[in-house]
């Protein structure tokens, strides 16, 4: 029968091929294309036979086509086939498909609708035909039935598929139906449902069925819809990373984390290599995702930037026509991100208001350790953008040298943070990836040595993070830091300081590395430049003091941070203590040369040999003897000569020029010191080798005795130095005494310290330190009035002291705090001198100030942070005490001196100390403060918190303010209340915001405002300050603003002055000597940043505008932004009232007036802004778009009644609404001139001009009554 049909389909004509099909039954055709198919035969042949004898012309060739297809289709579904059969009849099927009339394909188009909603789908296969089907159906013009009505063939299709998307699709064949999709003709509606239908069927997938998906989806995205589907694909993973971190940050839930994270993190750098070449085939993909995550980042970008959309920008950075924009984008956004949590942080109002959200900062470590899981497409990205963040935003040099941050300092601005940032992406992707490793050492070390002018400081401290992490794994890049060697001549010398010190744990390991170094040292040595000298000696210096001799003492006392790892790295050290000694003499017989080289040079020397020895104390013998031959070339050796120093032979002359040759002041204070730690350290576990050791100690200790006492013996006469004499930095003269002036005073400084050492609190020694001091003092006053009459910088700059930071404290105590009877005789001597105890405070404040600024303080341990920070605790222990106990106007009251009183110095130095602490040690603050409390000393204290101890030290001051301000003196000391309030400013940061104390606080100094009316500028600022510092911590201040704008204007009256203000006095504080320019200015100022925070709300807001929201999420959106426009709208509305006062307030001209504009300017540009994004108008943006709609129907169903002579209108009521309004003014105008006749057209027009004229002038300004 098969046959037959084939040779009848052979004929030209097929008159006979269709009577035999006539004859043939449905069941006995099916089962000859069953019979066929099954054996593996080609029904090829025979369906062409059928489909040549079924003519779509004719009801019954197109119900047996029907028949036919229906049955294929089952055959095909059915799996029974081979897969060559089954797609051969599938082909045949889809090139007939365009035959069939209309109804057949609906019936067939609803079979397959219903087979995917019943879920009865077996393989998939049959869907291939779907598309052809639902193609050709769109292109049947005819009427269709569809249930009582009509449809034609493209709405039916577009009925079909919403059908279809509407249904439940089986799990199994969610990939083969999407792909279907991409066959079939869709409007950009229809595209739309199918995206959304397919994004809301990825949470219901096994996480292996994603990627192919996905895939689709992008294919799909070819048609249209590409920043839906791009926004789908990001919400979905975001979603999943949030809820896959959720799940492992449950302890009690570990065991039931459903997705194991490497899976997941694989399945996403699956999906990210598909969107990436996809982006690569359609540059339009890549243009609408740019789009997108930039919309996203003018609102919320919480919504868009996600660890997956990070990682996914980082991948399509490596297309080249993408990699700039995506780099601007991440960093534009992290920026953002800090200077909003900044923001956030500074203002309890907007915490009160906003969510907290996680930083972008988080996400981009959180992408870093998902790298792990083979995202190297990730990984140069990576790189590259921590690069950028450091280039962009690491410190800058500003104008006189300094630089505008300090590694020291922790990282607090946005720009900071973001450099902070970019170094962890670096370190982190280092410790991950090995393959990465040698290019980041080797960016790194490149910008080292090639930016010279620039601040470095941040990528050193990468370097040594990244060389403590793995030096031995550093060994493959030592060609490279080789050849930063050869720089170091040309480096400045903090670079070689900070370099050196970050390579140092790899000079352990690699022996080439250190030969080489030494080489480049050994030729910087003999170099021209000075500062290559000077980096020769700092880099030997450094190998000094980490290649330890046999028999050194314990590095338990090292100084620097790093000798935790050097301790580490010295199990790998190939290297002897016997062979270091002779590599350590080698190198000290080098530095002996320098000796003879400039001041600088030497200066360096004598302030690292103390460090030296501690490391290497086998070293002492050498550098000892090496200091006793320099003292020797400046000391005179016989004892009746005086003075006994040669100090003209540490000056070089050169023609008319004066140089410092010998800064003997350093050399004696090295000794001095040197001599303190072999005394302590080495001699007690030396005494048996005393008889050798003995020799240069003994003598630099005679030599040190005679010197103290010809000093003090000695006249300034002695050393040409007197009040006649030339200190003008003019002549040649003048110089040279002012070099020796110097010298002499720094001398007396180690003298005073030494002797104070050595002399066990004896009377005679202190009368000693005393004669010293007044030497020192006698040089001091010379130098102040000569540098005072001139215009030399000496007026205003202090020397830096000699005296060592532990001697300070040391001192410090036995003067104000040491009640032992065995010291009292000896101390009054050293206490009968108001001067010496001044002056010991004053080295208290330069040692703090120092370490202010610099992050260090000379001397011993003056790198040590933790060294100093005994010291400034016991420091401020003494200091707290002096203050409290002997108050200024006690100490005032007594003998009148020139000068600060010594409470008064307390006081500052006590402000400095707190600043300092909160800046340089933050992780110290807890036991700084508890150091502080005398009483808590030997009771256990570890339960009382930072808040409670800050708060009892703030009580102290506020006591003594109190005080301050109820003394009856006339004599009001403002510098004192400026700093007490300073202390306080500084101690109320250390209260926890949300603390009972800090609201105590605020009521204390709104109290303190509201009762004092002192007319001290300076004072009123400080307090103001305070107020607003504690307002914001807890509330908005806009009602503050607003009672002070009402006080200012009570005070200072009203511009029209013709009008009586009422005075309201809410604040005593605002008086007419403060109100302007002091408060005024300070309110202004609080002000901006309440519009800064406004405008910042509203910029959410707009935000929020363009972005939808799921629906569980619409509720909780929209309650959100109502919040935040009532808050807005609030804040504005006081202001306004504030703003208000201030306007009509008689401000002198000037600053207050400038900046008063510059608020309003500001305040009526938010307003415009929040005017033009206000609910109403936008909540009524879609009304024109429907009358227009109903308009428009309204029209045709006008017309088809015209046509069909039907009142289809009998129902309808014509609409009234129109999306614009009409002016009634301008409609009678209008109407006026088509009455009028032509003459008095011009007229007419005149008067409509004058009309307009009168609607653009502002409204006329209203009177204010008299009160």
């Amino acid at each position: 029968m098969d046959q037959k049909i084939i040779s009848l389909a052979a004929e030209k004509t097929a008159e006979k091929l269709q009577e035999f099909l006539q004859c043939l039954k449905d069941d006995e055709l099916t089962s000859l294309l069953q019979k066929h198919a099954v054996k593996g035969k080609s029904p090829g042949a025979l369906l062409k036979g059928i489909f040549k004898g079924s003519p779509c012309s004719e009801e019954a060739g197109a119900l047996r086509r029907l028949k036919v297809y229906k049955y294929c289709i089952q055959l095909v579904e059915s799996g029974d086939l081979h897969r060559e059969i089954a797609s051969e009849i599938t082909g045949l099927l889809m090139l007939e498909a365009h035959s069939l009339p209309g109804s057949s394909l609906v019936e067939l188009a609803n079979g397959f609708v219903d087979v995917v909603r019943e879920g009865s789908l077996v393989n998939g296969k049959s869907l291939e035909l779907l598309p052809i089907i639902l193609t050709a159906l769109a292109t049947k013009k005819e009427n269709l039935a569809y249930g009582k009505g009509e449809l034609n063939g493209e709405e039916y299709k577009k009925q079909l598929i919403n059908t279809l998307c509407s249904s439940r699709w089986d799990q199994q064949f969610v990939i083969q139906l999407t792909s279907m999709f991409r066959d079939v003709p869709l409007s950009i509606e229809e595209l739309e449902f199918v995206v959304e239908k397919v994004l809301r069927l990825l949470s219901r997938l096994d996480l292996q069925e994603i990627p192919p998906l996905v895939y689709q989806l992008l294919l799909l995205s070819s048609k249209g819809s590409r920043t839906k589907v791009l926004e789908g694909i990001i919400a979905f993973f975001s979603q999943l990373d949030k809820s896959h971190s959720e799940e492992q940050s449950g302890d009690d839930l570990l065991d039931l984390v459903t997705v194991p994270s490497g899976e997941l993190r694989h399945v996403e750098g699956t999906i990210i290599l598909h969107i990436v070449f996809a982006i690569k085939l359609d540059r339009d993909l890549g243009r609408e995702l740019m789009k997108h995550l930039k919309a996203g980042q003018q609102g919320d970008d919480n919504k868009t930037i996600c660890p997956f959309s990070i990682a996914l920008l980082l991948s399509v950075a490596r297309i080249q026509r993408f990699e700039e924009q995506i780099f601007d984008l991440l960093k534009t956004s992290i920026l953002k991100s800090f200077r909003d949590l900044q923001l956030l942080h500074s203002s309890r109002f907007l915490q009160n208001l906003v969510p907290q959200k996680s930083c972008v900062s988080t996400m981009i470590l959180e992408v870093v350790k998902n790298s792990v899981h083979s995202w190297d497409h990730v990984t140069q990205g990576l790189v590259e953008l921590g690069f950028i963040l450091m280039d962009s935003y690491g410190p800058k040099k500003i104008l006189g040298g300094k630089t505008t941050e300090t590694s020291l300092v922790p990282s607090k601005t946005p720009s900071q943070q973001a450099c902070k940032l970019g170094a962890n992406i670096l370190l982190e992707t280092f410790k991950i990836h090995e393959m990465i490793r040698k290019e980041i050492v080797e960016q790194v070390l490149n910008r080292v040595v090639s930016k010279t002018s620039s601040p470095i400081s941040h990528f050193l401290d990468l370097l040594s993070n990244i060389i403590i992490y793995a030096p031995l794994v550093l060994q493959s890049c030592s060609s490279k830091v080789t050849e930063a060697f050869d720089y170091l001549s040309f480096l400045p010398l903090h670079t070689v300081q900070g370099l050196l010190k970050a390579v140092q744990p790899l000079l352990k390991v690699s022996m080439s590395m250190r030969d080489s170094l030494i080489l480049v040292l050994r030729k910087a040595m003999f170099a021209n430049q000075l500062d290559a000298r000077k980096s020769a000696v700092a880099g030997f210096l450094l190998l000094l003091k980490n290649f330890k001799v046999l028999g050194s003492l314990s590095s338990s006392q090292c100084s620097q941070s790093i000798g935790a790892t050097q301790v580490h790295v010295d199990v790998h050290s190939r290297y002897n203590s016997v062979a270091n000694e002779a590599f350590c003499l080698e190198i000290l017989d080098s530095l002996r040369r320098c000796l003879g080289q400039q001041a600088d040079v030497r200066l360096m020397l004598y302030e690292g040999f103390y460090d030296v020895l501690r490391r290497n104390s086998q070293l002492a013998n050498s550098v000892m003897n090496t200091l006793l031959t320099q003292l020797k070339q400046y000391y005179e050796p016989k004892h009746d000569l005086l003075p006994p120093l040669k100090l003209e032979a540490c000056i070089l002359a050169q023609g008319d020029q004066i140089f410092l040759q010998e800064p003997l002041a350093h050399l004696l204070c090295c000794i001095q010191h040197c001599l303190a730690w072999y005394r302590n350290k080495v001699m007690p576990l030396e005494e048996e080798e005393e008889e050798e050791e003995e020799g240069f100690q003994q003598d630099l200790e005679d030599m040190l005795e005679s010197i103290t006492n010809r000093m003090i013996k000695s006249e300034l006469e002695d050393f040409e130095l007197d009040k006649s004499a030339d200190f003008s930095q003019t002549t040649s003269v003048g110089i040279k005494n002012n070099i020796y002036a110097l010298l002499v005073m720094g001398v007396c400084e180690v003298l005073i310290e030494y002797n104070f050492n050595i002399g066990n609190f004896s009377k005679n020694k202190f009368e000693e330190i005393l004669s010293l001091f007044k030497c020192y003092s006698r040089l001091t006053d010379i130098l102040k009035e000569k540098a005072g009459k001139g215009k030399s910088t000496m007026a205003n700059k202090t020397v830096r002291s000699f005296l060592s930071m532990k001697f300070v404290s040391t001192l410090l105590v036995a003067l104000f705090r040491d009640s032992s009877q065995s010291h009292e005789e000896s101390l009054s001597v050293l206490r009968s001198s108001n001067e010496f105890m001044r002056y010991a405070v004053n080295v208290a404040l330069q040692k703090v100030q120092q370490l202010e600024e610099t992050g260090q303080v000379d001397g011993p341990d003056g790198q040590n942070l933790d060294r100093i920070f005994q010291n400034l605790c016991e420091i401020t222990r003494v200091l707290l005490w002096r203050y409290t106990s002997i108050p200024t106007a006690v100490e005032e009251s007594g003998k009148k001196e020139k000068g600060k009183t010594i409470s008064l110095l307390c006081l500052e130095g006590l402000q400095r100390i707190f600043h300092t602490v909160q800046q340089l040690l933050p992780s110290k603050i807890h036991q700084f403060l508890r150091a502080l409390d005398i009483t808590d000393e030997d009771e256990g204290g570890e339960d009382v918190n930072i808040t409670q101890r800050a708060t009892f030290q703030i009580r102290q001051f506020q006591r003594s303010l109190v005080n301050l301000l109820s003394s009856q003196d006339d004599d009001f000391n403002g510098k004192e209340a400026l700093l007490l309030v300073t202390v306080l400013s500084s101690l109320s940061k250390l209260l926890d915001p949300s603390s009972p104390q800090l609201i105590q606080m605020l009521s204390w100094t709104v109290k303190m405002c509201k009762e004092n009316s002192l007319e001290d500028a300076s004072f009123c600022k400080g307090l103001m300050n305070l107020l607003f510092s504690l307002h914001v911590l807890c509330k908005s201040p806009v009602s503050l603003l607003r009672d002070l704008s009402q006080d200012i204007h009570g005070q200072l009256g009203d511009l029209d002055q013709d009008i009586e203000v009422e005075k309201p006095n809410h604040f005593a504080m605002v008086n007419p000597r403060t109100a302007a320019p002091t408060v005024c200015l300070q309110v202004l100022s609080q002000a901006e940043k309440v519009l800064e925070e406004v405008d910042w709300l509203i910029t959410k807001l707009k935000g929020h505008l363009g972005h939808e929201t799921l629906s569980e999420e619409a509720s909780q959106e929209v309650s959100l932004n109502q919040a935040l426009e009532k808050a807005a709208i609030l804040q504005l509305g006081t202001l306004l009232t504030a703003f208000h006062e201030l306007v009509q307030t008689a401000l002198p001209s000037g600053s207050c007036v400038d900046s008063l504009l510059r608020n309003l300017s500001k305040i009526y540009t938010i307003l415009t802004a929040l005017v033009k994004y206000a609910r109403v108008l936008r909540e009524t943006k879609p009304i024109p778009n429907l009358i227009f709609a109903i308009e428009q129907y309204e029209k045709f169903l006008i017309h088809l009644s015209k046509k069909s002579k039907v009142n289809l209108m009998q129902y309808m009521k014509l609409s009234t609404s129109r999306d614009f309004r009409i002016n009634g003014d301008i409609l009678d105008t209008a109407l006026q001139e088509q009455e009028t006749d032509e003459e008095n057209e011009s007229v007419a027009d005149q008067t409509v001009a004058s009309e307009q004229r009168k609607d653009s002038q502002e409204p006329a300004k209203k009177k204010r009554k008299k009160k």
